[in-house]
């Protein structure tokens, strides 16, 4: 397979682009106005007031864009540090980990109830924090436990994989897509939860049915999973042991309840104190804090695994900045109404339902080639939000199109690097695994598709 071109070449190439288009494209601009929703002030387009004036190129702002969009999204880019940095606290803790093993050891002769339980754990996790990479190394755990429980390695990796893709996916408080799109796209942070709950529940319980349809179907004949040779040789490399269980300790516990707080005060904040990015930043930073004194770290590791979670995740921080640099680029050339007018000629006239499908479908697509979800909030917000405006829906539903169109088919696209990376953790080939879950990724482009009609219909807020 030919190796897919890394996210930053794709960014940097899509800088050198805008900056070519604003030597091509007129100049234009729509007149804005003001609008309060709740607590939150935003700048909508007014629609039939654009105007054709002179555009502004920018070849020579090519290597400054990075540094540009740095300045303008320095809130989002904190947050992405912050967030990785306290994660990987928590999972250094041990405490997840610990608190899986415990409650499949509880579940051990009830093996029927560890799928729906534990995939509903991880996609929870998912939806409310936006886990993610987090999910790479339960592979390890998972696929030996699924072996031993008489499954395959396929529903080892979708008890945590695909749980939380799908978590991420149709997130309530998903703070990488859901809360960085509403706060570029003007929406009050935490609003729509009642319904994102909704979608969130329906993912999540059709992804625990295909599971459990599967794995059953599995475990009276092994013969039928695309893994068979492969997981036949691995449960004789496993002596078809027992998976070994981690203690789970009262510090393990403690974390586990630091983390629930946590969860209660996003909820909390998000929808009571109206609480933004900053607030945000802290409550993630607090809690990784708490959860490393819980489990007894020392503060010099505590440190350390803060510094080791932003490391790792500082690629994902950056290209934000990339991204914001192509959002400058169109606006400092004038062009970024230009092109938000050509698209409104298209989508104004399909209406609402169609218009945020078509959303969906845009970011689908673009997420083949920049499967970043905060990457694309950056990227596409500042154009589609007006865009909105001039299709007749709103921006929280465009925001629920745009996290659905940038999560679930994450979990089969070559460019994820969470997808190569689980499946090379779990040794499952990719074109085995794309074989037997692009039949689930149909399913949840019609999901999609369907969840996104009453919203439009109408005019959710």
């Amino acid at each position: 397979m030919k190796k897919a071109p890394d996210v930053f070449v794709i960014a940097f190439a899509l800088i050198v682009l805008a900056a070519l288009a604003t030597w091509l494209l007129p100049g234009g601009s729509y007149q804005r106005q003001q609008e309060k929703v709740g607590d939150t002030v935003r700048e909508m387009v007014v629609p039939g007031t654009f105007q054709v004036e002179p555009n502004q190129p920018q070849i020579g702002k090519i290597f400054l864009a990075p540094i540009l969009g740095f300045a303008r999204m320095v809130n989002i880019i904190a947050l992405i540090f912050l967030v990785g940095g306290a994660f990987n606290i928590l999972n250094d803790t041990g405490a997840i980990a610990a608190g899986i093993h415990q409650l499949v050891k509880a579940l051990r002769h009830r093996t029927y109830l560890i799928i729906p339980i534990v995939m509903t754990v991880f996609s929870f996790l998912g939806g409310a924090y936006g886990m993610c990479e987090e999910a790479i190394p339960f592979a390890l755990i998972f696929v030996p436990l699924a072996l031993a429980l008489g499954y395959d390695s396929l529903v080892g990796i979708c008890l945590s994989f695909v749980a939380a893709g799908v978590g991420f996916a149709a997130g309530f408080l998903n703070p990488f897509t859901v809360q960085i799109s509403q706060g570029i796209a003007g929406v009050p942070l935490g609003s729509g939860i009642g319904y994102r709950l909704i979608v969130w529940t329906a993912a999540t319980a059709l992804a625990v049915a295909w599971v459990m349809v599967y794995a059953a179907r599995i475990k009276a004949d092994p013969t039928r999973s695309p893994m068979y040779d492969l997981d036949q040789a691995r449960r004789v490399e496993l002596g078809k042991a027992e998976v070994t269980q981690a203690t789970f300790t009262w510090r393990h516990g403690l974390c586990l309840l630091v983390l629930l707080a946590a969860v209660i005060g996003l909820i909390i904040g998000s929808t009571v104190w109206k609480w933004y990015m900053v607030e945000f930043a802290g409550l993630f930073l607090g809690m990784g804090v708490l959860a490393g004194i819980a489990a007894g770290m020392h503060p010099n590791t505590i440190a350390k695994s803060f510094v080791t979670g932003a490391k790792d995740i500082a690629s994902a921080a950056l290209i934000v900045a990339f991204a914001g640099g192509i959002i400058v680029i169109l606006e400092n050339g004038h062009i970024l109404d230009t092109i938000l007018f050509g698209l409104a000629s298209v989508t104004s006239r399909v209406g609402g339902v169609l218009a945020a499908q078509t959303m969906y479908l845009l970011q689908f697509i673009l997420n083949f080639f920049i499967p970043s979800g905060s990457t694309k909030a950056v990227l596409t917000m500042p154009l589609l939000a007006p865009l909105a405006d001039l299709s007749g829906i709103t921006r929280q539903t465009l925001v629920l199109a745009y996290q659905l169109g940038s999560g679930f088919s994450s979990m089969i696209i070559p460019t994820s690097g969470v997808t190569v990376g689980t499946l090379a953790l779990a040794k499952i080939p990719y074109e085995r695994w794309v074989r037997w879950h692009w039949p689930l990724q149909a399913v949840f482009v019609l999901f999609s598709l369907a969840v996104l009609v009453w919203p439009a219909l109408t005019r959710w807020n």
